[in-house]
């Protein structure tokens, strides 16, 4: 874990995000804390980190989502040498 990332402030966000019981109350949650462009930014990175996890080429991965290839990349590395926390969410979401 990344130490200028755990403050107070971001332990009290991830203590909301955690009592959300269903997909409407993200909705509602998230659309008041994100902007549309914010929120749109995080579901396209979790897209392509889904594409690449299937082996995706920069190249598919950029026609269909839309996502630059630095943000391709960037994605990819946190794939790669990041916490795991894609793969933890990616493990939970096949069960």
């Amino acid at each position: 874990m990344n130490k200028k990332l755990k403050t107070d402030a971001v332990n009290q966000l991830f203590d909301a995000i955690l009592t959300l019981e269903d997909r409407e109350e993200c909705y509602a949650f998230f659309e008041d804390l994100c902007t549309v462009n914010e929120l749109l930014s995080l579901s396209q990175r979790f897209e392509v980190a889904a594409m690449l996890k299937q082996q995706k080429t920069y190249l598919e991965i950029a026609e269909k989502t839309g996502a630059s290839t630095a943000t391709i990349s960037r994605v990819n590395r946190s794939l790669n040498y990041g916490s795991d926390g894609y793969e933890l969410v990616f493990n939970r979401m096949k069960q």
